[in-house]
């Protein structure tokens, strides 16, 4: 039997086994251009599920460890890979409910159900992908899982089928073939697999290797003001987790309400099996038996901020901050916007478009679940449109907008900068939600990116040798040409792409872009163009030298 103490060091050690192979899987993406990279997203989500694993106590069942992690995972879910291993564990942690320990027979379950919830979650599922493999390590562990046979013998049967199905991937998808690589994804997830059978099959946690150990990666927060200890009204921050119990029929709406009367800086969040409670409170005792009608905790901290501020000024626990959680805000209008992107200039410019929470991040830098939903429980609309502005950032948006306590939330699911742009450019706030919701997808629609960026690492792309350094252009995502000059690139790619009769070129350059280089770029596009609008603005932006839009 797996218990729930085994399942809690399963998760640390498979989380320490990911960090230490994330530069490996990285590795793995044959894809050349630099992004948030699969090892990284599916480390650092793994590190969101030790972090929570490390409130567990020694008593706790399989069923609330699975959830704790689960929950955990949702939240720090990064990138298209961190989601779906996410939604795996949600899953797995599903088939674990009620469970106080789990057999071959409950694993092999829970296992399927994370198949299940994984593919689901893609529109048009790819096999050789992390697909395929928790599909393979589910079918392996109900094929080797009897009556008597030993949990530990189901999972590695579990990880067996996983590795042997890794194997296969390069048969199923040609560009890994030619790469002569197998998937990144897969591969990611055999190594939490082994992470956790090492746990299961002989009681040792996979240590992190010496100096790739760090501190995982915290989710932004602002951050208080620095005030005198006397100024902070609510003594106390209390925060816990409540396992909901069976039959529960208060809602956490009226946690909420009650918790408001009693303090400030109140946060509720909830899932189908879990409450997560942030207040500021001079009662704590009120606020932790406020939440206990609502079930079990999974965990709890109480802690004294006056006294911490005492400490901080002292210097007697090293430099103390006073951490300002996001509490949803009341609607005050009908629309909103959140969106996603890097680069000041970019910042700039979607806040006088009207977006009122910009989430910095895009390529290399993939925001979690949980710095979407903040950004959105930031917006005071009824209805909040989000541009996730990077085709890896959608999923991550998607569970965002699932967790949004009832928020009507829209995603756009634009792809790149220059799409959310002319989504915002195209709202008419006189409009109903349809129709406004179907002129924006309309305009992105129109819209062609092209893009130039530099190779991380040498490939094979689209009939091209590619040189790490050199740059590239990409239309709407896809590696067309390859040049030792951005401008090259970016002129090349823009012919490509754009027809006589386009109508308007922005071309927004980027941190490594000189104004006068991209107004040369500009020029050289006006003169082939000249019936079209040819503008150059400051994007800001890294990692991309060009992002240009064409209508």
């Amino acid at each position: 039997m797996i218990t729930g103490i085994a399942l809690r060091d399963g998760l640390i050690s498979a989380a320490n086994n990911i960090l230490n192979y994330k530069n490996a899987v990285n590795a793995l993406n044959v894809f050349p251009v630099p992004d948030g990279d699969t090892g990284t997203n599916m480390s650092m989500t793994m590190q969101a599920a030790k972090k929570a694993m490390e409130t567990v106590t020694d008593d706790a069942d399989a069923s609330s460890v699975a959830s704790l992690a689960a929950s955990a995972m949702l939240r720090g879910a990064r990138g298209n890979s961190g989601v779906i291993l996410s939604l795996i564990f949600r899953g797995f942690a599903d088939g674990l409910t009620g469970c106080e320990s789990a057999n071959g027979a409950t694993l092999a379950a829970a296992l399927q159900q994370g198949c299940n919830k994984a593919y689901q979650s893609v529109s048009n599922p790819t096999e050789g992908t992390i697909l395929t493999v928790i599909r393979a390590a589910a079918e392996a562990a109900r094929s080797n899982c009897t009556v008597d046979i030993d949990a530990a013998d189901t999972f590695e049967a579990a990880y067996q089928g996983a590795s042997q199905a890794l194997l296969k991937t390069p048969e199923m998808l040609s560009v890994l073939k030619k790469a002569k690589v197998v998937d990144a994804g897969g591969q990611g997830l055999c190594y939490i697999l082994l992470g956790m059978l090492s746990v299961f099959r002989s009681g040792e946690i996979i240590p992190c290797a010496e100096g790739e150990e760090a501190a995982p990666e915290e989710t932004p927060v602002m951050t208080g003001e620095v005030i005198a200890a006397e100024e902070i009204r609510f003594a106390y921050c209390n925060e816990f987790i409540v396992k909901k119990k069976e039959g529960l029929t208060k809602t956490a709406d009226e946690l909420k309400a009650y918790l408001q009367t009693i303090g400030d800086c109140v946060v509720v969040v909830e899932d189908e099996e879990i409450i997560k409670v942030h207040v500021h409170s001079n009662e704590p005792g009120s606020v932790l038996t406020a939440g206990q009608v609502y079930g079990e905790f999974l965990s709890v901290k109480v802690e004294n901020m006056k006294q911490q501020h005492r400490n901080a000024h002292w210097g007697a626990a090293g430099q103390a901050q006073q951490e300002q959680v996001v509490a949803p805000v009341e609607p005050k209008k009908p629309y909103g916007f959140v969106a996603v992107a890097a680069g000041e200039g970019f910042h700039d410019l979607f806040s006088q478009l009207g977006a009122d929470e910009i989430v910095s991040g895009g390529q290399t830098m993939n925001p979690s679940t949980e710095e979407l939903l903040d950004a959105i429980l930031r917006v005071p609309a009824e209805m909040i449109y989000v541009l996730p502005n990077n085709k890896n950032i959608i999923l991550a948006a998607k569970q965002a907008a699932t967790l949004s306590q009832g928020r009507r939330t829209v995603i756009l699911e634009s792809r790149s900068v220059p799409q959310g742009i002319a989504a915002m450019l195209a709202f008419d706030p006189d409009e109903e939600d349809k129709a406004n919701t179907a002129a924006m997808t309309e305009a992105m629609g129109r819209v062609r990116t092209v893009s130039v960026t530099y190779a991380a690492r040498d490939s094979f792309a689209g009939g091209l040798n590619i040189k790490k350094g050199q740059c590239m252009g990409l239309e709407d995502g896809s590696i067309t040409v390859v040049s030792d000059d951005p401008n090259d690139a970016a002129l090349r790619t823009v012919r490509r792409v754009a027809r006589r009769s386009a109508s308007v070129i922005t071309v927004y350059y980027g941190d490594s872009i000189t104004p006068e280089k991209a107004q040369a770029l500009t020029d050289a596009i006006a003169g082939r163009y000249s019936a079209a609008e040819v503008v150059a603005v400051n994007g800001g932006q890294p990692v991309y030298h060009y992002l240009i839009s064409v209508e």
